[in-house]
């Protein structure tokens, strides 16, 4: 029972969220060892465009019906970077956008945009489903940005300037190319022609570029096996060749999730589908483009679903080969590792992020990283006195109720808290935290004539369990883990000790909504009619796993190192390298994340040819291995002499570093698991 004497005094609350932002810490892909680790964000980015201007990197993505929407971010090395606005801050295109007459735009809204900058000013394109493309523009890319709407509706676009004129490609498998008029509203009558054929092997989020002289489009290719395809044309009309993929089976290691088998269901219970990882190609970089840097490196961005964590972007490093630009290294094109040195800058950058996840809702606005779920009501939400209020609104459940105030999830394993006071809540309010995806689900307080009760609603099984209470306030939490695909809720009053309540649900990805989880506050009425109001008064994200190891580098540490799954890992039988007994290496730090192994004075090498062997030598590019981690933890050994990866082959039991990357099924003896000795 939540007791009305035990409602916290205002300086129980500020002390409460003082204590929590001071041990709070947020993803960053900067290791502060020279080196990143992908994703970029650890949350959903997905459809990402990038260009540069000058020394600046600007970023932007898909936001759907998520308002405001288009981030706009800054960076000046590609890993570090801030958030400078959002180019839209409400669309408004009929009461879907609003979430009235039984209508809503889920799944819908502002994708795959365009990010270019011409003669001083910045645009965003972007094409909105059954309506038709947004141009944003700004002379700013922090603001403001103007908005108009275009005469078409041109999927998935991509603008290129080039030599005085705007021209716009789109499509799905069949690529057209038509010029833009001056105003950037039309196409040019006479000017639009299909420039690469259904059957060519390109997808779609195309990305248009001109890079010395030649033409370049690069692709995504989304059903089965995911990949990047490119093609290449020495004049904009083409004839145009096609490269297959220039990225390709690129997860890091990570296996399918739970999915949905209807990708856009409809009826209840849904039909979950557990993930298949023998399923290869399906989490794949896929969407996105390049960027050449100040210093001539090349770098490729895109996106990889990540299970119900959404869509995440990676940066990977671009080596030209035969004219084409492979997100991979020299010996193993179209791989990205997860971890990689950061681009060369001129000037070293400091670590930042974009998002300022915790909010105590007493400054004059929302954090940065809030978005509403839909077109918001501003008469039914305040910032007053220290909390966000939210007027309970008719609605019938949380898939219709407005005004939900949504930020995007975090990998890998994550725990919104939000801080409720249930004092101002009516007869027939439902108000709390919620994980919002379809299935949703939500932890919260029913108001019911006078009494008050904890509920935890599962959309999946449409199972409430309650727990009586009295006003009061509350803390509401998720425990989500990403890479086990499960979440529980639990409540409490001092903010030390948890109380479960509710059984786990499982997270999926889906299309419903096209987004993966978000955390979410809201508050709605379910008599039909206006009701009171729910006032929260902070919300903070805990994220365990803040850095791109799980565990650090056990550098100048003695280890043994196991294959996943089994007895054996690196042994020295005999006196030489081979599968058997692990036996103990010691890890010496070579830098930028990379070790080299040694023991009794001598090290793991690694032929040309992928072979491994113990060489009494000083260890250099031969004997140096990148320390990566795949998502859930596993350790990978990139050899820095072939770029492949080191493995026990299954069949041979030969340990070779001959592997592209880490198999979803860790059917290939890649992966290894560490002990440290004393």
């Amino acid at each position: 029972m939540i007791e009305a004497s035990m409602k916290w005094a205002a300086s129980t609350i500020v002390w409460i969220f003082a204590s929590l932002v001071a041990h709070a810490q947020t993803w960053t892909p900067d290791n502060g060892n020279g080196t990143f680790t992908n994703p970029l964000l650890y949350e959903e980015f997905s459809d990402p465009d990038l260009i540069r201007v000058g020394e600046d990197y600007y970023l932007t993505g898909t936001t759907m019906h998520s308002m405001p929407g288009l981030p706009v971010l800054q960076s000046r090395d590609l890993v570090n970077w801030k958030l400078l606005g959002y180019a839209m801050q409400r669309l408004d295109l009929g009461p879907e956008f609003r979430l009235e007459e039984g209508k809503n735009v889920y799944g819908q809204g502002l994708w795959a945009p365009s990010f270019r900058y011409h003669d001083g000013t910045f645009y965003i394109f972007s094409n909105v489903n059954k309506h038709t493309t947004q141009v944003f523009s700004a002379k700013n890319p922090a603001g403001p940005w103007q908005h108009r709407a275009m005469k078409r509706s041109l999927h998935d676009l991509s603008v290129l300037f080039d030599d005085g004129k705007a021209y716009v490609i789109w499509g799905y498998r069949g690529i057209r190319l038509a010029q833009l008029n001056e105003a950037l509203d039309d196409i040019v009558p006479g000017t639009e022609r299909e420039i690469i054929p259904e059957g060519a092997g390109m997808g779609e989020g195309v990305h248009f570029y001109k890079i010395d002289g030649k033409y370049f489009i690069t692709s995504a290719w989304y059903m089965g096996r995911m990949r990047m395809p490119a093609a290449r044309a020495d004049r904009i009309e083409g004839p145009y060749e096609v490269n297959q993929a220039i990225s390709i089976d690129e997860d890091f290691g990570l296996a399918q999730g739970n999915h949905l088998a209807e990708v856009w269901a409809r009826q209840k219970p849904f039909v979950i589908k557990p993930g298949d990882p023998k399923n290869i190609g399906r989490l794949s970089l896929h969407q996105g483009g390049i960027v050449q840097t100040p210093l001539g490196e090349w770098w490729g961005f895109s996106m990889m679903d990540y299970n119900s964590l959404g869509r995440v972007t990676a940066l990977s490093p671009v080596t030209w080969h035969e004219g084409w630009p492979y997100f991979g290294l020299p010996g193993n094109l179209a791989r990205t590792p997860r971890t990689w040195v950061k681009p060369r800058t001129v000037t070293p950058q400091p670590i930042t992020v974009p998002y300022t996840r915790n909010d105590d809702f007493a400054g004059p606005a929302l954090a940065n990283v809030w978005q509403w779920n839909h077109v918001p009501v501003d008469s039914a939400w305040r910032l007053e006195r220290g909390a966000l209020r939210l007027t309970a609104l008719p609605a019938t459940s949380l898939w219709d109720a407005r005004n939900t105030l949504t930020q995007r999830s975090m990998g890998p394993r994550s725990s919104p808290i939000a801080v409720l006071d249930t004092s101002a809540m009516r007869d027939g309010d439902v108000a709390g935290l919620a994980l919002f995806n379809r299935p949703y689900a939500w932890i919260g307080v029913e108001r019911t004539g006078d009494k008050t009760r904890l509920a935890v609603y599962d959309d999946q099984t449409e199972k409430t369990v309650r727990h009586d209470a009295t006003a009061g306030r509350v803390l509401l939490r998720a425990d989500c883990d990403f890479m086990t695909e499960r979440a529980s809720f639990s409540w409490s009053l001092d903010g030390k000790t948890f109380t479960p309540l509710g059984d786990p649900v499982t997270l999926v990805f889906q299309l419903g909504t096209f987004q993966g989880i978000r955390y979410s506050l809201f508050a709605y009425n379910a008599t039909g009619a206006a009701g009171g109001t729910a006032a929260f008064d902070s919300f903070e994200v805990l994220q365990p796993n803040p850095r791109g190891l799980l565990r650090p580098i056990p550098l100048g540490k003695r280890v043994m190192l196991t294959s996943v799954g089994g007895t054996q890992g690196l042994g020295v039988p005999g006196d030489a390298l081979a599968a058997g007994a692990p036996a103990p290496f010691h890890v010496r730090d070579m830098k930028l994340g990379r070790v080299a192994l040694e023991h009794r004075g001598r090290f793991v090498s690694i032929g040309a040819d992928g072979s491994a062997t113990l060489a009494r030598t000083a260890p250099g590019t031969s004997e140096s291995f990148q320390w990566i981690e795949t998502p859930n933890g596993d350790l990978v050994l990139m050899s820095l002499a072939t770029n492949r990866f080191v493995r026990i082959d299954p069949a041979s039991q030969r340990i070779v570093a001959d592997s592209p990357g880490p198999l979803p099924d860790g059917s290939d003896g890649v992966r290894f698991k560490w002990a440290q000795l004393r």
